[in-house]
């Protein structure tokens, strides 16, 4: 091989060189909604590589974001200059909070007009979507290009992972280059022996010691690994605050629950505890003010991570920097079994009861009744993820996925792209109806794709979590919480789509049981008791 990574001396079209390296980076599809400045490299397209079309940018993100997580490979998105970039800067920053690998490219106007200021440019274009990708770039030169997009992908794939751009003028694709190389990047990181000693010397003095489980390790595979250590260890598992992955089974003995994003409730479920070892996560995601007891010195903490900015603003404790399985296979072989009794898990409350108004609690109850023991669930129902914890328990690895942003828009495009990586298992959307407005356009694409797509809505007629902090709040008469007069199923059918609508407990198995069956895409409306779900108390 030359030198650089090139190949030789070869000349090729950016646009063919570009193909080529998706070839070798065993990335087949490419997610976007086209435009004039991405139409040079979108013609004469090859029928090796599948062009996904979304209806929105935003969705292309979240697609591809859905795709690189089942596939474990870096998502592919072909955006429309700066216009296509702001659409989908929501799920960007999301796909940037998920640490989803993802390249994603936009059109620019041509060189020659760039400093006219012309109609469909973008100005300091690589500045865009930063700081929410991890590398940005409008290459010098034409033949940069492949560089570039090679770099990106390096970039994007190597923990912590996320998105990098690439903004590409439109007469850059035609312009010759010399072919690149594609090369191996290592991207395990081993731990500091030493640390991981000081670790297993603090879980053999622990008397109550805590696993605290966050989304990198389903991300990285090792949920088997993960369990092993907790069972060697008797330690308690908790799940990290807006955990975005099943990192643990959730009907697993020593699983004792999930913990909440208030500090004073965190700290209170954290109590008893000597040792609290987080892994995978943050040190930790908070989303109301409040005293963290847990730092007062209580409990000696522990974190393991990939991400070094992760545990640079970790308050205290020790922070040990590596990637998943070679730290989990270094501390379940140094520790020795524990002599202590195994902790007793959470109680899971009684299956709740039929009633009208449909309660949310037995739709959820439901719902993991009837689907598949192989599905994969794409969440957003901020509103009830408390409900949904309690009576839809995941069974672990690749089972569940949210949006770690917190902004809307994302899970219903994730649950297509999910499918199009799944496609002999069953993808379940659940997503409230406020949710479900940011992106509905996305179910066109999986209808046409005839994925293997249930999607469930849960309608409460407005936005449950913000009703519920009104009352945490003790705010009155705010607008824009309600959400009357929008018919799912009339969408649904008007993109094509299967649909039901349940409003009485007494349909809701068997429509829940056909949406499974369906062969293709269909949609389950639910409407569920309006009450106000409880999601933080008072104390904070």
């Amino acid at each position: 091989m030359a030198k650089n990574g090139k190949t030789g001396s070869k000349s090729v079209t950016v646009k063919q060189a570009t193909l080529d390296l998706l070839r070798s980076f065993d990335i087949d599809r490419v997610f976007g909604n086209p435009g004039s400045t991405e139409l040079p490299f979108l013609s004469d397209w090859p029928d090796d590589i599948d062009y996904v079309l979304a209806l929105q940018e935003a969705s292309a993100v979240g697609m591809a974001d859905g795709y690189a997580q089942a596939t474990r490979n870096a998502g592919f998105v072909n955006l429309h200059s700066a216009a296509g970039v702001g659409n989908a800067l929501g799920n960007i920053y999301t796909a940037h909070r998920n640490q989803t690998p993802l390249v994603i490219t936009a059109g620019q106007q041509a060189r020659s007009i760039l400093p006219l200021q012309a109609f469909l440019y973008a100005e300091r274009a690589s500045e865009f979507p930063r700081p929410y990708v991890k590398y940005s770039v409008e290459p010098a030169r034409p033949e940069d290009v492949p560089a570039a997009i090679a770099r990106a992908y390096y970039t994007a794939m190597q923990p912590p992972c996320g998105p990098t751009f690439v903004s590409i003028p439109i007469d850059d694709w035609a312009h010759a280059t010399t072919p690149i190389e594609a090369r191996k990047v290592s991207r395990e990181i081993g731990p500091e022996p030493d640390a991981m000693r000081a670790l297993v010397t603090a879980l053999g003095s622990a008397k109550h010691p805590a696993l605290v489980v966050g989304p990198g390790i389903d991300r990285a595979g090792a949920v088997d690994l993960m369990v092993r250590v907790a069972e060697k260890a008797k330690a308690s598992v908790w799940v990290s605050p807006f955990s975005a992955r099943c990192s643990f089974p959730e009907r697993h003995p020593q699983f004792a629950g999930f913990l909440h994003a208030s500090p004073a409730q965190l700290s209170d479920a954290l109590r008893e505890h000597d040792l609290v070892v987080v892994i995978g996560a943050p040190v930790f995601t908070f989303h109301v003010e409040g005293h963290a007891a847990i730092f007062d010195g209580g409990a000696t903490i522990f974190q393991i991570t990939d991400d070094a900015d992760a545990a640079a603003v970790t308050p205290v404790g020790t922070s040990i920097i590596a990637t998943m399985k070679p730290a989990l296979s270094m501390l379940l072989d140094l520790l020795p079994e524990s002599k202590r009794a195994a902790p007793k898990g959470r109680t899971l409350p009684p299956a709740p009861q039929a009633a009208d108004p449909l309660p949310v609690e037995f739709l959820l109850h439901s719902l993991s009744l009837a689907m598949p023991n192989d599905a994969s669930l794409v969440e957003e129902v901020p509103s009830h993820r408390p409900a949904m914890q309690k009576f839809l328990p995941m069974r672990g690895q690749d089972s569940f996925y949210t949006m770690s942003s917190g902004g809307l828009g994302y899970s219903l495009p994730a649950a297509v792209g999910m499918a199009l990586g799944k496609p002999k298992q069953r993808t379940v959307c659940l997503i409230g109806d406020g949710s479900a407005m940011y992106s509905i356009q996305a179910l066109w694409t999986a209808v046409q794709r005839k994925l293997p797509l249930t999607v469930v809505v849960i309608n409460n007629s407005g936005y449950g979590a913000m009703r519920s902090f009104s009352q945490v709040m003790q705010v009155r008469g705010v607008p824009g919480l309600d959400l009357p007069g929008i018919d799912f199923v009339r969408l649904a059918e008007g993109m094509g789509c299967d649909a039901v609508r349940v409003t009485k407990a007494a349909e809701l198995g068997e429509a829940l049981k056909r949406g499974m069956a369906f062969e293709g895409t269909s949609l389950v409306e639910v409407v569920v008791d309006s009450a106000v779900p409880v999601l933080y108390g008072q104390k904070h």
